[in-house]
């Protein structure tokens, strides 16, 4: 399994229309690409010396073939997508993980 984690700081000014249309546009959009199996969504407690509210979205994928499949064909608009919507009124980075184990409480 890979983790494809998406770290997103938004101004203030554009927060809420943000945080609305990733809920209903852009996480259903990368999640209707068939190369993920499940995405959270998860808010940073950290507060940011530069200001703004910032995010971790994590998209899990079955393979690093999958992941590189989405990279080619889907990212690319999905992307221009959020930067022609909101401009430079947030930053991201991306960061790839594989998951070396996973434990879970019984």
């Amino acid at each position: 399994m890979y983790i494809y984690n998406v770290t997103i700081n938004v101004d203030e000014s554009i927060h809420d229309e943000w945080f609305n249309w990733m809920q209903d546009n852009h996480i259903p959009n990368v999640m209707a690409t068939g190369k993920f199996l499940k995405a959270i969504m998860s808010q940073v407690l950290v507060k940011e010396d530069m200001g703004g509210i910032t995010y971790s979205i994590q998209f899990t994928c079955e393979s690093k073939e999958l992941l590189f499949d989405y990279y080619q064909k889907d990212a690319p608009q999905l992307r221009q997508a959020i930067f022609k919507k909101f401009g430079n009124k947030f930053g991201a980075f991306r960061t790839e993980m594989k998951v070396v184990s996973e434990f879970i409480q019984k």
